[in-house]
């Protein structure tokens, strides 16, 4: 199950240097991506399998990153789940875990990837679906 997890990781690297989402931070600034779940392939989700949206936050602090839903006071993210992570300006690499999103806390995660352009991906440790990928340049 490692060697699927590095595998999904480093092509989702090679992927988001061809298949860029690029957000530019100023002041903080939202970077939105999806994970569609595989089911159907359907983007909008379905009944049993809806979508998940996350957003990567970036210019709240400088060299970080914040995981976190795009939904209503933070929800949407997946539960529980790795974060893999490339800074492809300095070549750091790390890894992270969503919060549980127990007692009313949105699941999250905070990032210290150091300032450049980095490739974010996102893999569910439960139900099957596609990992989500997004790039994006931390000040």
């Amino acid at each position: 199950m490692k060697h699927v997890r590095a595998l999904v990781f480093f092509a989702s690297v090679v992927l988001g240097s061809a298949l860029v989402t690029v957000g530019t931070a100023s002041a903080a600034t939202a970077v939105p991506f999806q994970i569609n779940p595989a089911p159907f392939g359907n983007p909008n989700g379905s009944f049993d399998a809806p979508s998940v949206r996350c957003i990567a936050v970036v210019g709240e602090q400088a060299g970080t990153i914040r995981i976190t839903g795009g939904k209503e006071r933070g929800w949407g993210c997946l539960i529980s789940s790795q974060v893999y992570w490339v800074n492809l300006s300095s070549g750091a690499v790390g890894t992270a875990v969503t919060s549980a999103g127990l007692q009313g806390f949105v699941p999250e995660a905070t990032l210290a990837t150091g300032p450049g352009q980095v490739v974010i991906t996102i893999v569910s440790n439960g139900g099957i679906v596609t990992p989500g990928l997004a790039t994006v340049s931390v000040p």
